[in-house]
């Protein structure tokens, strides 16, 4: 048996940063649908174009780190809602670029200051050294994340498959 087989799962960066995700992300989830009624995807949509300016549907699903299918359900999501709007550049009628109507800039501007609460609840556990320590932590394992991401040869995920096959 290998060392990393017998390591606990509590022991597990990935199983524990999804743990407090959970708790502390269900708080978000709960304002954004109970109050705002959209999904915790949309409003990644919603706050990526609100500090981005407008983009078009591939640089908001770049942006938001979602894949361009999910982009693409939430951003008619968000269009029937009337939170977001799409527009062609004068000249270009293939392209079209997103973003926040009047209401879905009103949702970010009553939203992100709820969010930016909860966040900064949750911070003051850590005194100002801690706090930097995380950061500069976070900053490295995402880098480090996104290199071995980039070197993985591993099979596409099959969401519509059951069982091991």
């Amino acid at each position: 048996m290998s060392e990393f087989a017998r390591q606990p799962l509590d022991g597990l960066l990935l199983y524990r940063l999804s743990r407090l995700l959970s708790v502390a992300g269900s708080m978000v989830i709960r304002l954004c649908e109970g109050r705002f009624g959209i999904t915790r995807r949309e409003w990644r949509l919603i706050a990526t174009l609100a500090s981005r300016g407008e983009l078009s549907s591939s640089e908001l699903a770049e942006h938001a780190q979602l894949d361009r299918a999910r982009t693409s359900k939430a951003v008619g999501s968000l269009v029937e809602k009337r939170l977001l709007s799409r527009t062609h550049p004068a000249g270009d009628r293939r392209q079209v670029l997103l973003q926040l109507t009047g209401r879905g800039q009103a949702v970010y501007d009553e939203l992100y200051p709820l969010v930016t609460r909860i966040n900064a609840d949750l911070m003051a556990t850590l005194d100002a050294g801690h706090a930097a320590c995380l950061d500069e932590a976070l900053r490295e394992l995402q880098g480090r994340a996104e290199q071995l991401a980039a070197q993985a040869v591993l099979p596409k995920a099959d969401r519509g498959r059951r069982g091991t096959g």
